[in-house]
């Protein structure tokens, strides 16, 4: 494969539903003074040619930033990221959960040059805590395993990735850019949230 620039993969935001943990559209909560989906989508502009929002136009389609519904939206994250890939217009594509909010810019864009010298379809962080599917990048190729996946029965994301070559980054090389071992923390519960922001806010 020839490799493309970081310019060249674009970004894409998973701003997911009304969880039942959470009880509430997680994209809109704040944090120092910020919704986690701007939040989001300005750190993926950061390192990407472009970055799009997934989630209901109701309520997305009022930031600054471009947003698409989702085609599947059963299907939880699944759906997403088949959206965003059915959606690109390139063929790497970074996609993350928009409640990852100690995602960097450094660790991001590792992950994307890391993606443009890749021979795989996904590259996948593995961290401490196990595959973070919601942080990858994603070659447009790989949507139809992943629909023929879906086809068969599987709704995990990881699940999908069976038919597909992988590249995984370790724990090891995370490790560089995560010293506090946080980069995957997100934010499930009330709790969750109200930690992050207090954490944000001792800045």
């Amino acid at each position: 494969m020839t490799a493309e620039s970081p310019a060249a993969c674009a970004g894409w935001i998973l701003a997911g539903g009304r969880s039942s943990r959470m009880g509430r559209e997680k994209g809109l909560l704040e944090i120092a003074g910020t919704t986690l989906i701007v939040r989001a989508a300005r750190l993926v502009a950061s390192v990407c040619s472009s970055a799009t929002i997934v989630g209901e136009l109701q309520t997305y389609a009022r930031f600054e930033y471009p947003a698409i519904s989702d085609d599947q939206p059963r299907l939880g994250p699944l759906g997403g990221i088949l959206t965003a890939l059915g959606h690109a217009g390139v063929d790497w594509n970074l996609i993350t959960a928009c409640d990852l909010p100690y995602l960097t810019p450094e660790w991001l864009r590792y992950l994307v040059n890391r993606a443009a010298s890749s021979a795989a379809r996904v590259v996948l962080p593995e961290s401490s805590s196990g595959l973070e599917p919601l942080c990858a990048v994603y070659h447009r190729e790989a949507a139809s395993s992943m629909r023929a996946a879906i086809d068969s029965g599987i709704r995990k994301v990881t699940d999908s990735f069976a038919a597909l070559p992988v590249e995984r980054v370790t724990p090891a090389e995370i490790q560089v850019f995560d010293p506090r071992g946080v980069l995957f923390q997100n934010l499930n519960t009330l709790d969750d949230y109200e930690r992050a922001r207090a954490d944000f806010e001792r800045r």
